[in-house]
């Protein structure tokens, strides 16, 4: 059937949201006038960012070693490895201009999101001509990038690639631990400065700080968490969360901090935690970070920096007329500002000399799992189990207490407004639609397999009532799974596409709503940013459709759920006291699988922050006992077991 206009009705939901925290953050702004003022809402600020991404963890012993050494004409670059935590293994070049007579001012590069890390062509440019001005430089490999492939050892590496997709599959997982991706990155970062101020030629009074893209969003945040810095220079990254969202841009999953949106906060916030340092604001004419976003910030930091009294010069911005990348043009806007801030002068160099990736490996094959590292997904697995060891049975009334913050379900105070929509006819049987409306813009469309056409345009319910809740979507389950075919051989039957599946799904083909940078994982990360739990807003529709059916005449509900919408199946029948039996097809095993598998096919939108801390699948059937039946269980990779 043809689509009713609901693809964009959450996204549509977010963007109201979003504005109106826009509007009122722009509001708190504009009444700051004084330098007390500036400083509450500062440490406002940095608490909220503290949440974001603490705690951090305790430091431990870098062993750090220089594995070989590049001599260049006026510098040397140094191949470092050092640990950033036990077993994690990072990788870098520390690039040091000869003739130093003491301490240099220096420099942390964080990558963007190439291939090759900190051996991309300009990534080393950027190195070269902070080095020729005198600076030390040191960068670092992120996580499945460079030498730090995680997943170097596994034979279905390559359906997974390197960089971003990598991330958000590290991501996902360590969510199920309550933990922010963007904090374990943001701690290698940590960890490589104090290797940088360990050293005998770096001036710890004069600490610059600059990436690009992936590498913008680790100087924002560390400029924010890490008060070593004393100078920053972000570029293409900057911009507002509004601007990614209604542009439909999707961000890494290190990109979008838990509760930082629902505190408040834009990512202009982060360059204030740490006012009045020197930032300079590096964006691109052509980026798809929208330079709408980037002036915003930026005048929000020349305000904020003038009420606070700083010098004009301490925050600057600077636009290249290029797309997306660490140009010419921003990389000596970069040098001049750190050069002027560490009050050494600038010495030009036009051609930059980039060495193959292999001559500044410092490791033997260049891969650190091949060098004994421990993999990103084997740390995740044994917190897991730590977590699994340490948790304890809950009863019904504390999981259900505990399910509903991690869930952030709101309460359900009103019964739902319901719209009957247009049916659909197909073959021998009519669908009824109805609407329900389960808050803002958002609306649960429930479907009933009719066999009398004129009955399609009112909500007439049964005492015994079954609700299905598909994989997908509900007309498409309706007619090819083998348990909803059966289902329909005795009437009645129900069936609800929650928000973002079935009528609402954004993508037009079900392949496409797997991607991992779809509309569906946008949505989730905006959650998470928001504070809340787009899987407790699916919940909800489920929680709320029920007490719509209750009210008009149901006295006991018997849930069928499939893949994703067995997940919101067993939540439900946990937190809804008028569902009488549950059936889960094709759903999770454990939530531990996932955190312990190295690859997990299952949506985001799945996953339920902290959820291990808490409780996983087997300790909610438990609880649920003979009500509940289990068919053909999925593992992680969405495949029977």
């Amino acid at each position: 059937m043809g689509r009713n206009g609901y693809q964009h009705m959450v996204l549509d939901e977010y963007v109201d949201r979003v504005r109106e925290i826009h509007r009122q953050r722009k509001k708190k702004l504009n009444q700051i006038t004084t330098r007390s003022q500036a400083e509450a809402y500062q440490r406002d600020v940095r608490e909220a960012i503290e949440r974001a991404f603490g705690p951090h963890p305790g430091k431990t012993p870098l062993n750090a070693q220089v594995t070989g050494l590049v001599e260049r004409p006026a510098y040397r670059v140094e191949k470092v490895t050092f640990e950033s935590r036990p077993g994690c293994l990072v990788t870098a070049n520390l690039y040091v201009p000869y003739h130093l007579t003491g301490p240099a001012p220096c420099v942390l590069g964080s990558c963007g999101h190439a291939e090759a890390g900190k051996a991309e062509g300009l990534y080393q440019a950027f190195c070269q001509r902070l080095v020729h001005s005198g600076f030390v430089v040191l960068i670092y490999d992120p996580y499945s990038q460079g030498e730090r492939d995680q997943y170097y050892s596994l034979a279905e590496r390559e359906a997974l690639g390197w960089g971003t997709r990598a991330h958000n599959m590290m991501g996902k997982q360590l969510e199920l631990l309550g933990e922010f991706f963007g904090m374990w990155r943001a701690w290698d970062g940590i960890r490589a400065l104090d290797y940088l101020l360990s050293r005998p030629e770096a001036d710890p009074s004069r600490v610059g700080l600059t990436g690009n893209s992936g590498g913008g969003t680790m100087t924002t945040w560390l400029w924010a968490i890490e008060e070593r810095f004393t100078m920053a220079a972000p570029g293409c990254f900057v911009t507002t969360f509004l601007h990614n969202l209604e542009n439909e841009l999707p961000a890494d999953c290190e990109q979008c901090p838990p509760g930082v949106l629902g505190a408040g906060l834009d990512m202009a916030d982060f360059f204030i935690a740490a006012a009045p340092k020197p930032v300079v604001l590096l964006g691109q004419r052509y980026d798809f970070f929208d330079r709408r976003g980037l002036q915003d910030a930026y005048e929000d930091l020349r305000r904020f920096y003038r009420i606070w009294g700083a010098p004009e010069e301490n925050v600057q911005l600077s636009i290249g007329p290029q797309g997306h990348g660490y140009s010419v043009h921003n990389q000596e806007a970069m040098v001049a500002f750190f050069a002027r801030h560490a009050g050494v002068p600038v010495v030009q160099s036009e051609a930059t000399d980039a060495l193959a990736p292999e001559a500044l490996f410092a490791t033997t094959q260049g891969q650190v799992v091949a060098a004994g590292a421990t993999p990103i997904y084997k740390l995740i697995a044994e917190r897991a189990q730590e977590y699994e060891v340490q948790r304890r049975p809950l009863d019904a009334a504390a999981l259900k207490a505990q399910l509903g913050q991690l869930l952030a379900l709101p309460s359900r105070r009103r019964l739902p407004h319901y719209r009957n929509l247009r049916p659909v006819h197909r073959d021998d049987e009519v669908l009824a639609r109805t609407a329900v409306e389960t808050g803002g813009h958002s609306r649960a469309i429930l479907w009933k397999r009719l066999t009398l056409p004129e009955q399609a345009y009112s909500l007439d319910v049964e005492p015994e009532v079954r609700l299905y809740l598909p994989h997908l979507s509900s007309e498409s389950d309706l007619a090819q799974d083998p348990l909803a075919v059966s289902l329909k051989a005795t009437p009645p039957l129900y069936a609800l596409d929650v928000r973002g599946l079935g009528e609402s799904m954004p993508e037009e083909e079900h392949p496409d709503f797997f991607q991992p940078y779809g509309t569906d994982y946008m949505l989730h990360a905006y959650g998470v940013m928001l504070g809340q739990s787009y899987l407790g807003q699916r919940v909800c529709d489920v929680l709320s459709t029920i007490d719509l059916l209750v009210h008009e005449g149901a006295r006991s509900v018997h849930l069928y759920g499939r893949g994703q919408g067995a997940i919101l199946a067993l939540f439900a029948a946990l937190l809804h006291r008028r569902v009488e039996s549950v059936t889960l097809k094709n759903g999770p095993t454990s939530f531990a699988a996932w955190a312990q598998a190295p690859l997990v096919a299952w949506p985001a939108a799945n996953f339920v922050w902290g959820v291990l801390k808490v409780c996983d699948v087997p300790d909610c059937a438990r609880l649920l006992g003979s009500r509940l039946q289990i068919i053909e269980p999925w593992g992680p990779a969405m495949l029977p077991e």
